[in-house]
């Protein structure tokens, strides 16, 4: 019967987080914040922490992706979601908006560590 009761409790506690949404794909590789595929992220200076908006749209975000939530992702510790201009979901990193950089071409690239003196690598 014992037995019983914690497969079942066990079971239960998978079903909430398969229910909960998937947490943010984000990992650390050498020193830096990097999506799921090894690729870099970054923060934005214009960005406001814990606003709840990106500074980044249009043109910007061509340039710059945002690192997409899903509508089923759910926020866990520093990581967040904003909602985009477009309606769109994007994480972020305590508070921080987090993108992508079009040139980057290759996992562990961080050519847009720097650009305008206002776009940065996300250090954890």
């Amino acid at each position: 019967m014992r037995s019983t009761l914690v497969s079942a409790l066990s079971g239960l506690a998978l079903f909430a987080v398969c229910a909960a949404g998937v947490a943010a794909p984000v990992d650390t590789r050498d020193g830096v914040l990097a999506n799921a595929s090894g690729m870099t992220l970054y923060v934005f200076d214009k960005d406001v922490a814990g606003s709840g908006k990106s500074a980044c749209n249009g043109d910007c975000a061509a340039k710059w992706p945002p690192l997409a939530a899903a509508a089923a992702d759910s926020a866990h510790g520093d990581y967040g979601i904003v909602v985009r201009d477009d309606g769109s979901r994007q994480w972020t990193y305590k508070g921080k908006p987090l993108y992508l950089w079009f040139k980057d071409k290759q996992p562990g690239d961080k050519t847009g560590d720097g650009v305008n003196n206002v776009w940065h690598a996300a250090r954890p």
